[in-house]
């Protein structure tokens, strides 16, 4: 736990912050300078050079030439680890060793075997690890939660979601080739869908069994701009139906790339009700929300505005419509964890667990058969 003597800022330093671009600087550098419980100290990058160069964009003296150094670094209490997936095992180990708490962008790991090994060690170092599963901070989602659980919509008979993956479409972004390889552990599966599943775990509960479908439809995509043509080994269509622990059916179809019609639709039905809530697109960690709903003997479905309680961390209002937002709620969230010994944000070994229902997915689509988890 840190606690608020001397300097009560959480020194941060981030594995990952480039001069360039990348998720660390759209969305964690503009989370982290608005919060004042926070103090960026350290980056690391993937090249000395990088670094210094990062440094010196950043106003960062503190520029290390690995994530190594970096972890070992006195004024760092919280290593964030900002960089593809193949990389997570090699950084979290290094920060783990060094005893410093540790914040793992989503996934945790490439696969769910290496998810459980960071999970049992980070159990093992004995300090506090949070994973960013960004979706269920979101206010929308929250309010989603609480309605749920309120009754709105009586006992959920079922849910159903269907969202695009607006990476996995006929092109890919310049230096986004990555995310089109299965083995680098950064898919459609893992990333978009992982979010949205967990937090639809948060409003209506956990899986219990699932079967799925899943399939290549465009199994070569161009670049954006050059044409460049490169394979697609990640699977563009992910299709699970199952059964979660209350007893609902649940339904999730994600669909690479953009869709003219329904970029992200879910439907929550109960005895007495229902909700719907609709997005800009399937990354429902970064999309603009709106929910709707009908119960009772309302003939049509209403905007049910997200109460102005849920946006709780007045340092962020200016993020708002930014990916940044959730980013920094998260964040905001993980300070009072720190503080005050809570576990308000998703830990490794929570992260495991999702990386489980990800595998039990992947065996249900290769085998056809029902996975109980």
């Amino acid at each position: 736990m840190i606690e608020n003597t001397g300097n009560p800022a959480v020194g941060v330093g981030i594995v990952g912050l480039s001069a360039r671009s990348g998720w660390a600087p759209h969305a964690h550098l503009p989370a982290l300078t608005r919060l004042t419980g926070y103090a960026l100290r350290a980056l690391a990058a993937s090249t000395p050079e990088s670094a210094r160069a990062a440094g010196e964009k950043y106003g960062i003296d503190r520029a290390h030439a690995s994530a190594a150094e970096l972890a070992a670094d006195p004024a760092v209490d919280l290593v964030v680890v900002s960089v593809r997936v193949p990389r997570h095992r090699e950084v979290i180990l290094a920060a783990l060793a060094a005893g410093k708490h540790v914040l793992s962008e989503w996934p945790l790991g490439n696969g769910v075997v290496e998810a459980e090994e960071l999970a049992a060690a980070a159990a093992r170092a004995g300090v506090r690890t949070f994973t960013g599963l960004q979706a269920r901070s979101a206010p929308a989602v929250r309010h989603l939660r609480d309605l749920v659980a309120d009754g709105y919509v009586g006992e959920v008979l079922s849910t159903s979601l269907v969202a695009s993956g607006r990476r996995w479409g006929p092109t890919f972004e310049p230096g986004g080739a990555y995310l089109l390889d299965k083995d680098n552990g950064g898919t459609m599966l893992t990333i978009p869908f992982g979010h949205t599943v967990d937090a639809l775990a948060l409003v209506l509960g956990e899986f219990t069994e699932v079967s799925a479908t899943t399939a290549i439809r465009r199994p070569v995509v161009r670049e954006e701009g050059s044409g460049r043509a490169v394979p697609m080994t990640a699977p563009d269509q992910v299709a699970v139906s199952g059964r979660l622990a209350s007893g609902a059916v649940a339904s999730v179809h994600f669909r690479g790339g953009l869709s003219r019609g329904t970029d992200f639709h879910w439907e929550i039905n109960g005895t007495d009700g229902d909700l719907v809530v609709t997005g800009d697109h399937g990354h429902l960690q970064q999309a603009r929300l709106t929910v709707r709903g009908a119960r009772g003997t309302d003939a049509d479905l209403a905007e049910l505005p997200v109460p102005e309680r849920y946006f709780d961390v007045p340092e962020l209002d200016d993020l708002r419509a930014e990916p940044a937002y959730n980013v920094g709620i998260q964040y905001a969230r993980i300070e009072h964890d720190l503080r005050e010994g809570t576990a308000a944000v998703p830990d490794f070994a929570h992260a495991a667990r999702r990386q489980r229902l990800l595998d039990a997915v992947e065996r249900a689509a290769a085998t056809g058969t029902r996975v109980t988890l």
